[in-house]
């Protein structure tokens, strides 16, 4: 409400052109006139951003496992995820739309490449950072490797992974809105492309609020769930 608040400040006080800087009351304004035609394009926003969220999910869990229980696979995996993270995603999007066509699946494997760095960098972190008493004390009773990982390493590791997971909620919007800014024939990333072409700055607004909006409800999502699934964290908000 506070950043509401400074955006009607700054209209009232600055008087911008409505094409610069439209008002909150235009953005509401144009927010209920294409309620139809929004509510459209954020199910097919909506629905890359949760496709993407859960494959990079597991393909981060997945690939910090590995790292974690395999030098080997650590030393030929660990470039690849900082490659994955390093190339530049205006680079990509291109080459996977090329790939995967228009359609729904290249804005899906756009946001599972964002979303995978964050939860497989913060997973393997918190897996490598496992008290090593613990570890000690699992020897002395003569812990395998996988007791040693489901009973000491794993829990330790949540936390972590937690917190990956809230930063790729936070980030899930990028990979999808950039996908649709380079080839889609629905979502808000269209919607912002066509906006912009035509100087309706106030319908870009209300797609730019919209994308916002989801990105706070899948991170409340995920915070909701996490607290489900890892009821013994403590709570910080």
């Amino acid at each position: 409400m506070s950043l509401i608040g400074l955006w009607w400040l700054a209209v009232l006080v600055f008087r911008p052109p409505a094409f610069m800087l439209p008002g909150p009351d235009r953005v509401a304004a144009m927010l209920w006139l294409r309620l139809p035609d929004l509510a459209a394009a954020t199910a097919v926003t909506a629905t890359e951003m949760i496709l993407g969220l859960l494959a990079g999910t597991a393909l981060g869990i997945a690939t910090a496992l590995v790292m974690a229980v395999s030098a080997p696979a650590r030393k030929l995996m660990m470039p690849l995820v900082v490659v994955a993270q390093s190339l530049p995603v205006f680079a990509v999007a291109p080459v996977l739309v090329l790939w995967f066509g228009f359609g729904l699946t290249s804005k899906v494997v756009m946001a599972t490449i964002i979303i995978f760095f964050p939860v497989a960098s913060a997973f393997h972190d918190g897996l490598s950072r496992t008290d090593p008493g613990l570890l000690d004390l699992a020897s002395l009773y003569r812990a395998s490797p996988l007791q040693r990982l489901a009973h000491i390493r794993l829990p330790a590791a949540m936390p972590s992974l937690v917190s990956g997971l809230r930063m790729a909620a936070a980030v899930a919007p990028i990979g999808a809105v950039i996908g649709e800014w380079v080839g889609a024939s629905n979502g808000l990333g269209l919607v912002m492309i066509h906006a912009n072409a035509r100087l309706q700055t106030d319908l870009m607004f209300a797609a730019l609020v919209i994308v916002a909006g989801l990105a706070v409800v899948l991170r409340l999502a995920v915070d909701r769930a996490t607290r489900r699934l890892v009821p013994w964290l403590p709570e910080h908000d």
